[in-house]
């Protein structure tokens, strides 16, 4: 029998551990797009992610996470509606409070935003981690425990902190270019399946020769045995 990939419609991956979710089945909101298999873990009610994960979202800013993430208890992106007027004396922001101050809420309509929120794939984000506004997080990046990420992460980057700084890159600059060329979180699932302990596990020229194996194999309509052991 050939193996089987897993399902990235399921909600619930491991129906054992209710606390699980996959996000891209769960998601409704057409401002958060998910990729397969990225997945949260809370015991608290984890299907409430949109609304207790993501704060202040009213648009038109997206936040986007890519396939292959996990996103550990009490992750917090905060969006650009939580951003508050700073270039006169005060930033509170008096229209909300209604009466006669409503009519002030120009004040605080379109104030200038920093954009998508943008994650890439095959990013592991620890628990109570926050993202700010605007961030792009590199692909294949760390995000310690409590950080609170306010600028950009690069791929591979393990961050950590408050603010979040850069602690240390996971492979040099040359295997980081061949690692984002060999993109195995694009492969075909089947793909993905036959060649996971090397994705787990390998080298970078592991991870190549088993793309080359599987270009071979889908040409020819094999498969291979070798990462099956």
């Amino acid at each position: 029998m050939p193996p089987v990939p897993a399902d990235p419609n399921v909600i619930h991956p491991m129906p054992e551990q209710p606390r699980v979710v996959l996000l891209k089945p769960l998601i409704t909101s057409p401002l958060i797009e998910v990729g397969e298999f990225s997945y949260y873990d809370d015991p608290d009610d984890p299907t409430a992610f949109e609304t207790r994960n993501v704060l202040y979202h009213y648009g038109p800013e997206k936040l986007v996470i890519g396939k292959f993430c996990a996103l550990g208890e009490g992750v917090r992106f905060i969006m650009n509606g939580a951003n508050h007027r700073m270039d006169g004396p005060s930033t509170f922001p008096f229209p909300i409070m209604g009466g006669s101050w409503a009519q002030h809420f120009d004040l605080i309509t379109g104030l200038p935003g920093r954009g998508d929120t943008v994650v890439g794939h095959d990013v592991w984000f620890g628990y109570r981690s926050m993202v700010m506004p605007g961030v792009r997080i590199g692909h294949g990046a760390v995000i310690a425990s409590g950080s609170v990420v306010v600028e950009d992460v690069p791929d591979y980057g393990v961050v950590g902190g408050n603010p979040a700084r850069l602690i240390r890159r996971r492979y040099s600059d040359a295997d980081i270019a061949r690692l984002l060329a060999v993109a195995w979180w694009d492969w075909p699932l089947e793909d993905i399946t036959e060649h996971l302990r090397t994705i787990m596990s390998g080298s970078v020229g592991d991870l190549e020769n088993a793309a080359a194996r599987a270009r071979g194999n889908r040409t020819s309509g094999a498969t291979d045995p070798q990462d099956r052991r």
